[in-house]
C-alpha cells in the first residue's frame, strides 16, 4: 500500500496462507491493520475481515480497501475522482505545513492536495465512499512524496518523483464476499478484541520504540483534516507527544501483549513479530503458551527478509551528511500460529514454503500498490 515501515508486502503470501489455513469459519479479526494490506488479501480469499487500528489514517485505509464493496462505491467514486482531478490548485494548511515549513511534498502538488481535501470534506459523503476517495488521495500523495518511507524526516533535495504531477486513481476496491460485510474499526486493540469475537485473530503490533503515528503523522493530519498545531522540523502533530502505545515501550510491551492476548476471543491467534522487537521469540512463545494452555498447539515460521530502505541508506544529520554506520541489513520475521483446541505438541517449526497464490484479481488490481510499497 503506502510506503510503510513494517509493511507485510514481502510476507503477505505466507501470512494469508497461515490465517486462511487456520480459519474454520470465515471471520478474521486483524487488530493492527496498518495499511490494510493483510485484510485486503484475506478478503480476496473470501474471508470476512474486521480490520482495526487506532490511527485514523489506518482506519480509513481499512474502510476503503476492506470494508467498502466495489458494487456500492466504484461508480460514484470514479465520477468523483474525475471531478476532484479537475479542481484548480488552492494552497492552504497542507501546502504551508508539509511543503513549505517541511518538504514532504512539492508545493505544486501540495496546493492540489489542499483543494482536493477541502472538497472531500465539503461533500460530506457516506463513510465508505469518502474513505475510498481519501485512500486514492493518500496513494496519489505517496507516489509523489520526498521521503525514504517514513515521515520523521524528509530528503534534503526533492526526490525525482516529487516533481511528478499528482494523479488520482481508483484504489483496488474488492467486490463483496458471500461471507458477509467486512468492517473497519478505530479502537484500541484491547477494546477491539473484547468486542469482536472471531475464529482467527491476526496480531501484528508495533515491535520497537518507533510510533506509527510519529512515522506517518502527515497521513493522520490529511485524514483527520483537523489542521493541528505542529512541532519540530518534521511538523509532527502535537498529539504525537501524547498518543503513545505500551507496545513502543521495552518496559511495558510484555504486559501489554499479555493483556491483549487475554482479551482475544478466538480459537486461533496468528501473531507476527520482528526479531528487532522488544519481545524476543522466547518471550512471545511463552505468552502464547500461557494463552492457549497446555493442550494447545504452537507453530512457528521464521522468515528472513531485507530491512526497510531507510535502514539500508543509513543515518544522516540535518545537513544531509551520513553520521552513522549501516547496521544489519536483514531481519527475521517470526510468524506464530497458536491454536487453543488442538492436540498438545511441542513447539513445531514450520518449514518455509512458497506462499499460497494470491487471487489474480488482487495481484492485478494491486499492481499500483506494489509499485509504490516501501520496505
Amino acid at each position: 500500500m503506502i510506503k510503510y515501515l513494517g509493511s507485510k508486502r514481502l510476507l503477505l503470501g505466507r501470512i494469508v496462507e497461515a490465517v486462511a489455513g487456520a480459519a474454520s469459519s470465515p471471520l478474521v479479526l486483524d487488530l493492527f491493520s496498518g495499511t490494510a494490506r493483510v485484510g485486503h488479501a484475506l478478503k480476496s480469499r473470501g474471508l470476512r475481515v474486521i480490520s482495526n487500528d487506532h490511527n485514523a489514517y489506518a482506519e480509513v485505509l481499512a474502510r476503503g480497501l476492506v470494508a467498502a464493496d466495489r458494487e456500492e462505491v466504484e461508480v460514484p467514486a470514479r465520477r468523483l475522482l474525475e471531478d476532484l482531478s479537475r479542481l484548480p490548485p488552492r494552497p492552504g494548511y497542507f501546502t504551508e505545513t508539509f511543503c513549505e515549513q517541511s518538504r514532504f511534498v512539492h508545493p505544486r502538488n501540495g496546493a492540489r492536495i489542499d483543494a482536493i481535501r477541502e472538497e472531500i470534506a465539503r461533500l460530506a459523503l457516506p463513510a465508505d465512499l469518502e474513505a475510498v476517495l481519501l485512500v486514492a488521495l493518500m496513494l496519489a500523495a505517496d507516489r509523489v512524496d520526498s521521503t525514504t518511507g517514513v515521515q520523521m524526516a524528509y530528503l534534503k533535495e526533492w526526490a525525482p518523483r516529487a516533481r511528478h504531477d499528482l494523479e488520482l486513481r481508483m484504489p483496488p476496491v474488492l467486490p463483496r464476499i458471500a461471507a458477509g460485510r467486512c468492517a473497519a474499526l478505530g479502537l484500541d486493540a484491547v477494546e477491539a478484541a473484547r468486542v469482536s469475537p472471531a475464529d482467527v485473530a491476526y496480531v501484528d503490533p508495533p515491535y520497537n520504540q518507533h510510533s506509527y503515528l510519529g512515522n506517518y503523522h502527515v497521513w493522520e493530519s490529511l485524514v483527520r483534516w483537523d489542521k493541528p498545531e505542529t512541532f519540530g522540523v518534521a511538523c509532527k502533530r502535537i498529539d504525537c507527544r501524547e498518543r503513545g502505545s505500551d507496545f513502543n515501550s521495552r518496559r511495558r510491551c510484555r504486559e501489554a501483549m499479555r493483556t491483549l492476548l487475554d482479551a482475544i476471543d478466538a480459537r486461533v491467534i496468528v501473531a507476527s513479530f520482528n526479531d528487532e522487537g522488544h519481545l524476543p521469540r522466547e518471550a512471545m512463545e511463552s505468552l502464547l503458551r500461557e494463552r492457549i494452555g497446555a493442550r494447545g498447539r504452537l507453530e512457528v515460521l521464521a522468515i528472513d527478509h531485507p530491512r526497510y530502505v531507510g535502514a539500508r541508506i543509513g543515518i544522516h544529520n540535518p545537513r544531509g551528511e551520513k553520521v552513522g554506520r549501516v547496521g544489519r541489513l536483514r531481519n527475521v520475521e517470526h510468524l506464530f500460529v497458536a491454536t487453543a483446541d488442538a492436540p498438545p505438541t511441542a513447539i513445531r517449526e514450520l518449514v518455509p514454503s512458497s506462499p499460497s497464490a494470491i487471487p489474480s484479481e488482487v495481484r492485478d488490481g494491486s499492481r499500483e500498490l506494489e509499485s509504490i510499497a516501501g520496505a
